[in-house]
């Protein structure tokens, strides 16, 4: 297949073709013309992306804590807790950075949000899961949330 020349009006060269960037790709998720959100609190090399608003979910991608990850619980607080093992890119977390292996995860909700930690199994450190921390009207559905959660988190097969 051999390439030929596209002309415009009045047989003008058309405008070269473009790659597709960010904004296209927000333009298709979200209908959307402006910039929107383009990772995951991550990028390939390993430094941070740009905080990114993933609305559709609640959440922000780089979401900062304003408890620390150690802290127990708040008296009163509602917690799940499950023993996961991380896929083969394990669980970032805020302190640590990517913890693998045999976990436990913990969410928490306490004043109207729901954290996410994670702790090596059996041990004493917990570690807040980086962009798991968001707002929960109903704490009814903290048992939802722990389960999505420990669907996406634990991956025993890679």
């Amino acid at each position: 297949m051999g390439e030929q020349a596209v002309t415009g009006a009045g047989g003008t060269p058309a405008p070269p073709e473009r790659t597709p960037d960010a904004t296209d790709a927000a333009a298709a998720a979200g209908g959307g013309t402006g910039p929107g959100p383009t990772s995951a609190g991550m990028t390939a090399d390993g430094t941070p992306a740009a905080p990114a608003d993933v609305s559709g979910a609640g959440m922000s991608a780089d979401a900062t804590p304003t408890a620390p990850a150690a802290a127990p619980p708040a008296p009163g607080a509602q917690e799940r807790t499950s023993d996961i093992t991380a896929g083969p890119g394990g669980v970032m977390t805020d302190e640590a950075g990517v913890v693998t292996g045999d976990l436990t995860l913990r969410t928490e909700y306490a004043d109207g949000q729901v954290t996410l930690r994670v702790q090596y199994k059996d041990a004493d450190e917990w570690y807040a899961v980086t962009g798991g921390r968001v707002p929960l009207a109903d704490p009814a559905a903290l048992d939802a949330v722990h389960t999505v959660a420990v669907a996406l988190l634990n991956r025993p097969e890679g």
